[in-house]
């Protein structure tokens, strides 16, 4: 029996859990909140983030870190992407020798431009080879649901890919592995950003034909990125691409949807923010990809006219005409 821990109680830690422990491990979660530790300990439910939804009996929480960390073999991060290195130093002496860290995080750390997995690498003093990322269309109340999805797990070591593969497949929930990790963080963090502009698309009351559009081309978005910074092209027409920026970008449960579709309708950022009630990793992160991007000379227009109105004020609208006014030029995969 795989023992795990899960370092987070919110919306997708709390579901991923579940699904370790529906798949026969040991498991439990540390999070923050008494109210939610006693809600998973004694009446097997999160009602904080999943309400009226039964969670295993086996699974256990705690508030202790230390209790959660003891002797798991494997390593859930399923905190905000921003909060990950103060907490991760403070938990780096409690991980057992050999676990795997896997993160679920999506986004990339400000200041640094770092990917979740290299901050990771940096901050527990692991190699690469520890470290694993899960990344694919995985909307955390359908998953809590038991719905039927599909994901991706990758580490650079094929054996701790494998080995995350079989602690997490049940029959409600199919893992694939592969080992090229900065394609799947780059999709999963990218894809948030696209989500927020198709969200100020329909916000705005623009139809399929003007979703469409932005999906794609923020798919190629993201694959420029990927492929600029080693990832296999292939990666983004699979699950952690093209698979999960659909589900982000269409779906009424994607936060970065949701935030976008309020700025479409004519909130500020102000007032979106204060009426969202979990972490937008799309708004965290969208300067940080951009920088990325910079440095790495890629051309990503609608990330560039998304940190615009984020973080310098302007409007929706204004943003799909900038991105509709540049210069017509052939299509390619890439371009």
């Amino acid at each position: 029996m795989t023992r795990a821990a899960v370092m987070g109680g919110g919306s997708w830690g709390t579901a991923f859990a579940m699904i370790l422990a529906d798949a026969g491990g040991e498991v439990t979660v540390w999070a923050r909140e008494p109210d939610t530790v006693a809600d998973i300990n004694e009446r097997h439910v999160n009602e904080r983030y999943h309400p009226g939804i039964p969670l295993p009996p086996s699974l256990r929480a705690t508030l202790d870190p230390t209790e959660a960390l003891a002797d798991a073999e494997i390593v859930v991060l399923a905190i905000p992407a921003q909060s990950l290195r103060d907490n991760l130093a403070a938990w780096r002496d409690e991980l057992a020798d050999g676990s795997v860290l896997v993160s679920l995080m999506k986004g990339i750390e400000t200041g640094t431009t770092l990917r979740m997995s290299q901050v990771i690498e940096q901050v527990a003093r692991v190699q690469e080879s520890r470290v694993a990322v899960v990344s694919g269309p995985n909307l955390a109340r359908e998953i809590a649901l038991r719905q039927p999805a599909a994901t991706t797990v990758a580490c650079s070591d094929r054996a701790s890919a494998q080995r995350l593969q079989d602690a997490c497949t049940t029959d409600y929930f199919r893992p694939y592995w592969t080992t090229d990790v900065v394609g799947a963080e780059i999709g999963g963090s990218v894809k948030n950003v696209i989500a927020l502009a198709n969200g100020m698309a329909a916000g705005l009351g623009f139809g399929e034909n003007s979703q469409a559009s932005l999906i794609t081309r923020g798919l190629a978005e993201m694959a420029r990125l990927g492929v600029a910074l080693g990832a296999d092209p292939l990666t983004f027409q699979g699950l952690a691409g093209v698979g999960d920026l659909i589900a982000t970008c269409q779906s009424p449960l994607s936060r970065n949807r949701t935030f976008g579709v309020n700025l479409g309708s004519g909130l500020t950022v102000e007032e979106t923010i204060a009426m969202t009630k979990q972490t937008c990793e799309g708004v965290k992160s969208c300067q940080s990809i951009l920088d990325l991007a910079r440095a790495h000379d890629v051309d990503m227009p609608i990330t560039e006219q998304v940190v615009q109105v984020v973080h310098h004020g302007r409007a929706p609208q204004d943003m799909l005409a900038a991105f509709m006014s540049r210069r017509p030029k052939k299509e390619t995969t890439l371009s």
